[in-house]
């Protein structure tokens, strides 16, 4: 089985596909928090406000701190619902990896200090799991998967829609996911 995430701001987008190299299909496709919907702000930890960001290090990590405690006991019920598929790897897919200390804006470092945290509660998560990680950004996920699948970008993009046909959701966080899912060997 293949596991694949898109990473958002406090949830995350997972489908597992089946082994099939040529043609997989989709096992399951679901969201999972990462930030624990009973604590307000904790999907922003870094921001006060609309537009704002958390100057308050004492709230700051006091959320980060629930959130790793929440995003670890999701993602370990996650992998034991799927203890019986023997999954020994996944890709974390996410929008950047720029180090949010490299921006001025406080707002955009706000939201870049998220993407930061959401995707290592993640990565975390999975290897304390056991998993072996892979972490692939977005823009290259259709790339890599093109030269995996031995054809062009469009290809792998038809392919990637394909397997949600029968899926209820399978919006651009589901299509991504399962890329990243595609990509492992």
């Amino acid at each position: 089985m293949r596991l694949g995430f898109r990473v958002k701001s406090g949830w995350a987008a997972a489908v597992l596909l089946s082994n099939s190299r040529i043609t997989p299909r989709v096992i399951d496709s679901r969201v999972i928090e990462l930030a624990d919907p009973a604590v307000p702000h904790s999907r922003q930890p870094y921001h006060a406000g609309f537009g704002t960001a958390q100057t308050n290090t004492a709230t700051v990590d006091l959320l980060i701190r629930g959130v790793e405690r929440f995003s670890r006991q999701t993602i370990a019920a996650l992998i034991e619902q799927y203890r019986e598929r023997r999954i020994r790897a996944a890709t974390v897919v996410v929008a950047s990896l720029t180090d949010p200390a490299s921006i001025a804006n406080q707002h955009m470092r706000a939201h870049a200090s998220e993407g930061q945290l959401f995707r290592a509660v993640l990565v975390d998560g999975l290897e304390r799991c056991g998993l072996r990680v892979r972490v692939v950004l977005e823009r290259e996920v259709y790339e890599l998967l093109s030269k995996k699948l031995h054809g062009s970008l469009n290809v792998a993009k038809r392919k990637v829609a394909a397997l949600g046909e029968t899926q209820k959701r399978w919006r651009a966080e589901q299509k991504v996911a399962a890329a990243g899912a595609w990509l492992l060997s």
